[in-house]
């Protein structure tokens, strides 16, 4: 049965961090509160956007309590459980209080570079670890391998709690390839912003965002006339968004985002290493992009 709580704008909540490094808690109710107004349909906590890698098992607890406690069950909750030790992963599922999250985002495995049945054995652990609804996510860019659009396929067949892919790959045929051929409710979701208009004209269901934890209005009501098949006002919020969107990612993913947001008031830039702060190029030209398009 497809899970329509997935379908449309889903946020991957930045973690923001003080200048002494802690977690921002004020800063991190602030902006879920931020995706509220902004009607966004669900947010996604602990994701790369979010650096979960950078995070001590204690700051993953406080930044789940704090989104918990300011969503106040507003929108659903999806929470980051991914990694390349596949025993780990089905450790930290097992481990962890499944109740308050509508599903699982779990990433493929990166560094290991697993062959094709390695990727399948594995989201097969991963799914009969938990009865829990669980994304596949597809990003090679920073995996180093890509799931091929057939063991996804094979993936989403054999495996009913495994409900949708977020898709990033980049490959508009590889989507293309999922979408026709895929389960009737299993749900095809963008992982690139300046691709979902393409990929929900293809017949995709949405996306999980970054550009959208700064501008969650516009991004979230572009995603729902997609939806509704009114592509040529979509096509407007979309070109608006774009230049600015190519922008957060020029030097880094979650650098250009959290600088965004603390243009607009919403929380410090910091980033933790082994990431850095956009180059003052990007910082520059961010600026001004945002400073016009308010």
């Amino acid at each position: 049965m497809r899970n329509n709580n997935l379908r449309g704008t889903g946020v991957a909540i930045v973690t923001p961090f003080t200048k002494k490094g802690n977690i921002d808690t004020a800063a991190l109710t602030q902006i879920v509160k931020h995706l509220h107004a902004g009607k966004v349909e669900y947010i996604v906590i602990l994701g790369t956007t979010g650096e979960s890698v950078t995070l001590s098992k204690e700051e993953k607890k406080l930044v789940i309590e704090t989104v918990i406690k300011a969503n106040a069950k507003k929108l659903p909750l999806v929470l980051g459980i991914g990694g390349n030790n596949t025993a780990e992963v089905i450790e930290t599922i097992q481990k962890t209080d499944l109740k308050p999250f509508e599903a699982i985002l779990s990433v493929a495995p990166y560094y290991n570079k697993p062959n094709q049945e390695g990727y399948y054995q594995h989201y097969k652990a991963v799914a009969k670890s938990t009865k829990k609804d669980i994304i596949l996510y597809n990003v090679p860019g920073r995996t180093g391998s890509n799931v091929t659009w057939e063991t996804q396929l094979r993936i989403a067949r054999d495996f009913k709690n495994i409900v949708a892919t977020k898709e990033a790959s980049g490959s508009i045929e590889q989507i293309m390839k999922v979408i026709k051929n895929k389960p009737k409710d299993f749900l095809v979701i963008s992982g690139d912003d300046n691709l979902t208009l393409p990929v929900i004209a293809a017949g995709g269901d949405g996306v999980i965002s970054v550009v959208a934890n700064a501008f969650p209005k516009d991004y979230s009501e572009m995603v729902r006339l997609s939806l509704k098949q009114k592509f040529t006002e979509a096509q407007k919020l979309h070109y608006g968004l774009m230049d600015i969107t190519d922008q957060l990612f020029a030097d880094g993913n979650p650098g250009g985002i959290k600088y965004a947001l603390s243009l607009l008031k919403k929380c410090d830039p910091y980033v933790r290493l082994p990431l850095s702060e956009p180059n003052e190029k990007v910082k520059k030209t961010l600026a001004e992009l945002i400073k016009k398009y308010k």
